[in-house]
């Protein structure tokens, strides 16, 4: 990763459906990999440096991170409003981006490659992936979030939302007004669309405690 001068980089901020979230895009390439990081604590952020940071800002509570944005989420109930918190996170963001650090530790860690095809996927399976990639998610993340499939049973599409759109007051009604309708036009077989728990979120926590289990159990100490 070449070394970028903070003075020399220019960070948008751009809004979401989500009041409670705003994307950060710095002009340059944040992942140098295709795939989405979404961390929903500082815990399940060890493999990201520049996520580890951005927890360390009080009221941050979620932060996405994807090829050219990063997306932040805060406390529904902090009362420090974007315009006092957006300067600590420009500052972060710009100083990770000077110091030359990879912004994901473990490339091969836990991601999201949820739309790969599989040997064993049906065609319409095989389908609702398609869909996902080349209509929904480009559209879900220029909102700062992403949209995960999850699994195709009996009729049912069950996806996890991220990012931004995670807790958006209208990601109920973009789930079934937006991505309900598209499907059912495209593939008839398609009955209903549900949100569902992030697991990704729940095996990067687990990967974490299961490391700070180890590190523990031999006499050292986690920092």
């Amino acid at each position: 990763r070449l070394t970028i001068p903070s003075r020399s980089m220019f960070i948008q901020t751009q809004t979401t459906p989500n009041p409670n979230s705003l994307k950060f895009v710095p002009g340059i390439q944040v992942l140098d990999h295709i795939g989405t990081y979404d961390f929903n604590s500082i815990e399940s952020s060890r493999i990201s440096p520049l996520a580890r940071q951005l927890f360390k800002i009080d009221g941050i509570t979620r932060v996405f991170i994807a090829t050219d944005f990063i997306s932040v989420t805060k406390d529904d109930n902090d009362e420090q409003p974007w315009n006092v918190m957006k300067p600590d996170i420009f500052a972060c963001i710009m100083d990770f981006f000077s110091s030359n650090q990879p912004v994901i530790l473990d490339e091969g860690s836990v991601t999201s490659n949820d739309t790969a095809i599989h040997p064993d996927d049906d065609e319409t399976t095989i389908m609702i992936k398609e869909l996902l990639d080349t209509r929904i998610r480009p559209t879900v993340q220029e909102d700062g979030g992403d949209i995960r499939f999850v699994s195709f049973e009996e009729g049912i599409v069950k996806l996890a939302l991220q990012g931004s759109c995670s807790g958006c007051p209208s990601s109920s009604v973009t789930l079934k007004n937006g991505i309900e309708n598209m499907m059912q036009f495209y593939i008839p077989e398609v009955l209903s669309v549900e949100a569902v728990d992030d697991e990704i979120a729940e095996m990067q926590k687990n990967v974490f405690e299961e490391t700070e289990e180890s590190i523990n159990g031999g006499g050292g100490d986690m920092k």
